[in-house]
């Protein structure tokens, strides 16, 4: 299925009272699950613990 297709799939699931934003915000999760399926298809991935560690930075 092509991105475009795949667009007017998702808006075409979304409620017919669905808002600009709403309908937005469903593309871009979208977009990021993708990406982040990508990303880790290609082993651009941190361990858990490093991850905490990074959260723990930006908390400070």
């Amino acid at each position: 299925m092509s991105v475009k297709d795949r667009m007017k799939s998702l808006i075409e699931e979304q409620p017919d009272d669905a808002t600009y934003e709403e309908i937005m915000k469903e593309l871009a999760f979208e977009h990021m699950v993708d990406r982040g399926i990508k990303d880790s298809e290609n082993g651009r991935v941190i361990s858990n613990e490093e991850m905490g560690s990074r959260i723990r930075l930006w908390q400070k």
